[in-house]
């Protein structure tokens, strides 16, 4: 057992911020051998109980903050060299860079290079777990999923299904994308901490029969995730409608494949209307919202408020390569301006505490994950970060003025990046 003394975030099961300044987090492996809280709470109240222990490693950590791994619900992991690249929207950016780009990884070498250098990439920034789309070619899955399994990270990934609208190196047959598909899920759902998400890039990419397809591997392996886009752009809208007019919204096209249910995810969801919120909380489906994504494309703003009070599900996601960042907290600033935004100017003002459950334990509740990870109650994986929140000397000026948690967080978010990431820690199997 390991017993960490330290500053504590975590979570209640309200989405409450739960904190202690001085606290104990008691991290043992299971019957299975995998890390999990055993204890976390006031060093105060615990250290008596767990520090007397046979074999235990106690670690103090002055000054800095023990807090829950982030999880990104959206991400693209062959879009790493993508990122910052110059386009004056979503349509010509896909076109110009990432499609050329993404033809690449037919050759498994130079899959292994770039899923090698973003996996180092997400522990750096303090990402834990992330929901990723890889390429339509085969090798591109079991690139990523190797480099996960090498670090034993939670990775949730899947091959991109895209049989027309699709330039060449990039368009996969209709019937072969379907068996590669459940080939891999075979092959690595369940896999240690590797889940499979069945993966339609986007519904102008791909047929009827390809969209019909992946519903029926949705319905066959029910534990599996969905994975695609919506309603990000209105051009992309407008070509959705061309495609299916009998859909009732761009929405309506995946519920009409069998493809919303809970642990199917959606990237964006910004120009939905009330019926399709309500379409997202019946199926339980999940909105992943991409604010830096969003701003740099200028495809619109997350409506918070509407979704709030459909009760749908979301949580926050960073979108690379469409993205500015890998940091979460560069996603969170930009959700903090997107919520103020708003759609009709009538925004919240997002709290920090709000802001961090939407990038932890909120993103694994929404997806089907609460409770496993994105927390650091007892139960959970171990998952973590250490934060220094003197990373910088801006940073050590403002938190040492701190006079609560909401003011603690918020200059990280509104201040931070990566340098906040001392150490991500991983739960280990022995």
């Amino acid at each position: 057992m390991k017993i960490y003394r330290s500053a504590l975030l975590r979570f209640a099961d309200d989405g409450q911020a739960v904190y202690d300044s001085d606290a104990l987090l008691a991290v043992a492996a299971d019957a299975s051998g995998r890390q999990r809280v055993v204890a976390a709470g006031s060093w105060q109240a615990l250290a008596d109980q767990y520090i007397q222990r046979e074999g235990v490693e106690v670690i103090h950590l002055p000054g800095k903050l023990l807090a829950p791994g982030f999880v990104d619900m959206h991400i693209h992991y062959p879009q790493t060299d993508v990122i910052g690249a110059p386009a004056p929207g979503l349509l010509p950016w896909l076109e110009n860079y990432t499609f050329p780009h993404e033809s690449r990884f037919h050759d498994r070498e130079y899959a292994d290079g770039v899923a090698e250098f973003f996996m180092d990439e997400l522990l750096r920034n303090g990402v834990t777990t992330a929901l990723a789309f890889a390429t339509s070619h085969p090798a591109s899955v079991d690139a990523i999923m190797t480099a996960a399994q090498k670090r034993s990270m939670r990775m949730i990934a899947g091959k991109v299904l895209q049989d027309r609208n699709s330039p060449d190196g990039v368009r996969d047959d209709t019937e072969q994308g379907l068996i590669d598909t459940e080939i891999l899920i075979n092959r690595w759902h369940g896999v240690d901490r590797l889940g499979y998400a069945i993966t339609p890039r986007f519904a102008p990419t791909s047929t009827e029969a390809q969209l019909r397809g992946a519903g029926e591997l949705a319905a066959k392996y029910s534990d599996v995730w969905i994975q695609s886009h919506v309603a990000e752009n209105l051009d992309e809208i407008a070509w959705v409608k061309e495609l299916f007019p009998a859909a009732r919204s761009y929405l309506a096209v995946y519920d009409d494949f069998g493809l919303m249910r809970e642990r199917a995810v959606y990237a964006h969801s910004i120009w939905l209307d009330e019926t399709d919120r309500q379409l997202m909380q019946s199926t339980r489906s999940a909105a992943a919202v991409s604010p830096t994504s969003n701003l740099f494309l200028s495809s619109g703003y997350f409506d918070y408020l509407k979704a709030d009070v459909s009760n749908m599900l979301y949580g926050l996601a960073s979108d690379v390569g469409g993205g500015m960042s890998f940091s979460p907290f560069r996603t969170m600033q930009a959700a903090y301006v997107v919520g103020r935004e708003g759609h009709a100017k009538q925004g919240q003002s997002l709290s920090p505490q709000n802001l961090w459950w939407q990038h932890t334990a909120g993103a694994a509740r929404a997806l089907g994950l609460g409770g496993v990870i994105g927390n650091l109650q007892p139960g959970c994986e171990a998952d973590f970060v250490v934060i220094n929140p003197a990373c910088t000397p801006l940073l050590e000026r403002k938190t040492a003025q701190a006079r609560n948690l909401d003011e603690l967080l918020f200059a990280m978010i509104i201040l931070g990046d990566d340098r906040l990431i001392e150490q991500t820690i991983v739960s280990q199997a022995k």
